[in-house]
C-alpha cells in the first residue's frame, strides 16, 4: 500500500495547481494575526486562486527558499469545524517548524505536516 502514499504524482498535482494559480500574500512575515493580535506570522501568508475562479484554491506559507511547495500542513479548526490544507513553499526546516508552532499556537486548531515525496509508485513504471 506504500506506493499510494506521498509519491511524485500527487505533488506534480499540487505543483499544477499552485503553477496555474496566483499567488496573493496578504499578510507579511511578522505581522499579526487580525483575529488573534498575539500570533505572529512566521513567514508571509498568501492565497492562490486559480486563474478560472475567485474562490481560494489554497493557503500558502512562503518561505525564503526556492518556489517549491515543499510540504502540506493539514489542519482540523474545531472553531470553524472544518479540515484545511495549507501549502509550505520554499520552507526551510526552521520555517517549517516555526509555521507549525504557530497553527498549534492555541487549544481550537491542531496540525500535522506531510512533506514532499518523490518516490515514483511501481505501477507507474514504464517497463
Amino acid at each position: 500500500m506504500k506506493e499510494f502514499e506521498n509519491n511524485a504524482y500527487f505533488w506534480q498535482k499540487v505543483d499544477t495547481l499552485y503553477n496555474f494559480g496566483d499567488l496573493k500574500i496578504v499578510s507579511k512575515k511578522g505581522s499579526a494575526h487580525d483575529k488573534y493580535p498575539a500570533l505572529i506570522y512566521p513567514c508571509d501568508f498568501g492565497i492562490i486562486r486559480t486563474l478560472d475562479s475567485d474562490e481560494i484554491s489554497m493557503e500558502v506559507f512562503r518561505g525564503t527558499g526556492r518556489r517549491e511547495i515543499d510540504a502540506l500542513v493539514i489542519c482540523v479548526d474545531i472553531l470553524m469545524k472544518r479540515f484545511e490544507v495549507k501549502a509550505l513553499l520554499g520552507c526551510s526546516e526552521e520555517e517549517q517548524e516555526a509555521v507549525l508552532r504557530f497553527l498549534n499556537e492555541t487549544d481550537f486548531q491542531k496540525t500535522l505536516i506531510v512533506r514532499r515525496g518523490k518516490e515514483i509508485p511501481s505501477w507507474a513504471s514504464l517497463e
